[in-house]
């Protein structure tokens, strides 16, 4: 499966439609001081929210698989916490809080599992982008 996402400008400044082929559609926008309307998370928070919902569904998916009780999942991320990273070094902060019943053993596994969230993999990997316009 390819997954793919379309943006597309709308006639509010700076508010754009993101759609995918199932139709689903959500929206980004820039906050009132960077001109914006802030009527929508920003692009680096939709970008922070994919490796939140990817973590979230990838320790829910593998407590359910193991039967471990996952009562709830929160994650907090951040990018660069600490101010302005070195250039071309960014930083994401995760804090990811588990409630449930689980040992030690599989508290520590969880985290193991947090980090093989196809999202995270992605992030941490070499990414090349092609760009090409079209008119």
């Amino acid at each position: 499966m390819v997954n793919t996402a379309q943006a597309q400008s709308t006639s509010t400044p700076y508010r754009v439609t993101l759609t995918d082929p199932s139709g689903h559609q959500w929206f980004a926008d820039e906050p009132t001081d960077k001109g914006g309307q802030d009527t929508a998370p920003n692009p680096v928070q939709i970008l922070l929210s994919a490796l939140g919902a990817c973590t979230t569904i990838t320790l829910e998916m593998y407590a359910n698989l193991k039967g471990i009780k996952l009562d709830h999942v929160q994650v907090d991320l951040a990018l660069n916490p600490n101010g302005e990273p070195e250039k071309g070094q960014n930083n994401i902060e995760r804090k990811i809080t588990l409630k449930g019943e689980f040992t030690e053993d599989q508290h520590k596994r969880l985290l193991k599992v947090a980090e093989n969230c196809p999202i995270h993999k992605l992030l941490t990997s070499q990414i090349n982008i092609q760009t090409e316009l079209t008119i």
